[in-house]
C-alpha cells in the first residue's frame, strides 16, 4: 500500500478546519474552546511516558 506524496493527512486537515472556525456568539466560542481543551487532554493521554522504576506513583 502506498501513500500519495505531497498531500496532507485527511484527519489532520479536518482538525485544522474545525479549529479554524470563527465563533458567532459566546456559546459557540465556549464550545470551540472546549473542543480545543478536549483535544489537548486526549493528546496528553495518548502521550507515551517512560516508566520510572525508581520513583513509582502509589
Amino acid at each position: 500500500m502506498t501513500k500519495a506524496k505531497g498531500t496532507a493527512d485527511k484527519n489532520l486537515t479536518n482538525v485544522v478546519e474545525a479549529l479554524d472556525q470563527e465563533p458567532v456568539n459566546s456559546h459557540q466560542a465556549q464550545q470551540l474552546q472546549q473542543d480545543k481543551n478536549d483535544r489537548r487532554h486526549q493528546d496528553s493521554l495518548n502521550f507515551d511516558q517512560p516508566t520510572d522504576l525508581e520513583h513509582q506513583r502509589s
